[in-house]
């Protein structure tokens, strides 16, 4: 038996997954004294699934982590092998970052970023129970019959909890591919009388990439330059790697569709619900007989690993079933695969019995974060994991509104709508205010709050107040720059390409023009340097200033409604000025506040209005 450090601690984190390490690192860097229980030291940030970190909306959740002082970008930064920007064809609002990483390197540097953290202790153990005293959280017990008190306890157990394998007809306990299930934890909440739901997760083949022929594959473009952290320093940059698109076609499909039977998706083997926004391969081929096609990204694992992940093609058929499946693929006839893909069903908790710190509403001292509270992707875990770290550290709820953070949409989101019965993944279409939560601006909303944690450096907070300083000057030069039709002025917008000027203007009308950048007007007037991605998000704000400042009021109009309490006792079908579906919305779910009305789906802001009038009318 190995002897820990000590038997107690101000804070236990249970598992080392995203939500863990952000959890356990938030509160030992706030001066806690933390241990962080894990199966295996060996897998702490372990990428169970597919090597990325971001993507559509979770680009976001990662800046605004890195912001406000967390792990995961820079992590990520220091691991990645290719970068991309999504979503580049639609507004700004809705475009993200995503960074392949590699698989190996990532948990690397996140192990080392943990052990250079003063006061942590990751130990290796299975914890079997938590421990109560009075109607609070004391501790937990250990599956070697040791235990550790503590006045909190954070739960990050991931796909763990009650974790059951399945592959066509065979099933075996675990949380992923190699690793153990907590079943007695789980028998543990039950018995404190926690609500746990089944839900389910899956993940892909993995294939030889010695034995693709990847000519025969388009290759994506890589963003050299991108990041997602706000650090001064940037880490030393690794060699790319090129991942490659692939489809699916109609003999993959007839594949899947004479094999359904095996499938425990369908079979009823499988209880638990999948996320609906990432289906496996047989689920679509089911849902949407009419493609004749679907798209796969062929993602190498990493720089040392001839490993390759099959993005799209998650799926839980028996092996020779995914066989003859990966084989059907063109260009994929001869490949080796060197791991099967499999489902995951795990315990879920219904995240509304949590407050907005995630620390559980009648046991005080206990905290949740991450796939646990039904959520699907390693950054929405991540960030709940520092929420609810900080909230125990601190023990005060840290507590990010929905127009200051995606963080906020997240948790707010789960606390008070819960999951829905699948798993919750984040988008931008969640958040009300996207115009005004873009990446480019999370420093600028969030790094004073992460200061104010003390958990943003001194080099870091530098930075990002000379950044600040820059974008300054820059305003006050293009407000000082005044353009006119003079032969000088013509001469230069002629060489720069640009529309011909007809009239006076001041340098930021000219900058709101679509094809004038910042840059290319500092090629050619005296304006201030700056960096591109300073440059970039100081021209969004100068380009859309009009939308900018509506979205400002409008976000202050919901938050003064956030504290209007509503009857409950309103008779909605009565509603005037609504649809039919509004009403049933309202009636189904109860709003407390005007604010709640607001998030439910489908409630449009003129419904929102009528609500209001007809409560003052009500009431009067």
């Amino acid at each position: 038996m190995t002897p820990f450090p000590t038997n107690s601690y101000d804070i236990i984190v249970v598992g080392t997954g995203h939500a863990g390490c952000e959890a356990a690192a938030a509160a030992a860097r706030l001066g806690c004294r933390v241990a962080a229980v894990t199966f295996q030291r060996a897998h702490v940030g372990r990428l169970s699934c597919n090597p990325a970190i971001g993507g559509l909306a979770k680009g976001h959740l990662v800046k605004e982590l890195d912001a406000l002082g967390g792990l995961m970008g820079r992590v990520a930064d220091a691991a990645t092998v290719q970068f991309r920007r999504l979503n580049t064809r639609k507004g700004l609002a809705v475009q993200s970052s995503r960074a392949q990483v590699d698989i190996h390197r990532y948990p690397e540097a996140m192990a080392r970023a943990l052990d250079a953290i003063e006061g942590l202790d990751i130990l290796e153990a299975e914890v079997a129970g938590v421990r109560t005293e009075g109607g609070r959280v004391v501790g937990v017990d250990l599956a070697d019959g040791r235990t550790l008190s503590a006045r909190a306890v954070i739960l990050t157990t991931g796909t763990f909890l009650g974790g059951l394998l399945h592959r066509g007809e065979e099933q075996t306990k675990g949380g992923r591919i190699g690793d153990g299930a907590a079943h007695a934890l789980a028998d543990s909440l039950r018995d404190l009388g926690l609500p746990l739901t089944r839900l389910k997760t899956g993940t892909v083949p993995r294939l030889d990439g010695r034995t693709v022929p990847w000519d025969r594959f388009p290759a994506q473009e890589d963003l050299a330059h991108g990041r997602f952290s706000h650090q001064a320093e940037r880490p030393p940059r690794l060699p790319r790697i090129t991942c490659h698109l692939a489809y699916t076609n109609e003999r993959v499909h007839e594949l899947v569709q004479a094999h359904a039977h095996r499938s425990p998706m369908f079979t009823g083997t499988i209880q638990g619900q999948g996320a609906r926004y990432c289906p496996s391969i047989e689920d679509k081929v089911v849902r949407f007989p009419d493609r004749d096609r679907h798209l796969l990204f062929l993602e190498p694992e990493g720089l040392d690993t001839h490993r390759v992940y099959v993005n799209g093609l998650s799926t839980s058929m028996p092996t020779d079933v995914q066989d003859g499946m990966v084989r059907s693929v063109e260009g994929l006839e001869d490949v080796q695969i060197l791991e099967y893909g499999y489902a995951v069903e795990y315990d879920a908790i219904d995240p509304r019995v949590l407050g907005p710190d995630l620390q559980h509403k009648e046991l005080p001292g206990l905290f949740f974060a991450g796939q646990v509270n039904g959520t699907s992707g390693y950054e929405e875990a991540a960030v709940q994991g520092f929420v609810a770290g900080v909230s125990a550290a601190r023990q005060e709820p840290f507590v990010l509104g929905r127009h200051q953070a995606y963080i906020g949409v997240l948790v707010d989101d789960l606390v008070h709508r819960g999951v829905g019965g699948e798993p919750y993944r984040m988008f931008t279409s969640r958040a009300e205010h996207r115009l005004l939560l873009r990446e480019d601006n999370a420093d600028v909303r969030l790094m004073e709050v992460g200061r104010g944690l003390h958990l943003v450096d001194d080099g870091t907070w530098a930075a990002h107040v000379a950044r600040l300083e820059a974008r300054e000057r820059a305003q006050v030069a293009l407000e000082g720059l005044q353009l006119t039709p003079r032969t000088q002025t013509l001469a230069i917008v002629k060489a720069a390409g640009w529309t011909p000027i007809t009239k006076e203007m001041r340098g930021t009308e000219w900058l709101r023009r679509p094809d004038v950048s910042y840059l290319a007007m500092a090629e050619h007037f005296d304006l201030p340097t700056l960096a591109p991605e300073v440059a970039e998000a100081f021209e969004i704000e100068v380009k859309y200033a009009g939308y900018i400042e509506r979205a400002r009021r409008r976000a202050r109009v919901l938050q003064r409604m956030e504290g209007v309490a509503l009857p409950t006792d309103l008779p909605w079908n009565e509603l005037p000025a609504v649809s039919t579906e509004v009403r049933e919305r309202l009636a189904a779910y109860v709003p407390a506040t005007l604010g709640d009305a607001s998030r439910i789906p489908g409630v449009t802001p003129a419904a929102v209005d009528a609500i209001a009038g007809w409560v003052a009318r009500q009431q009067s």
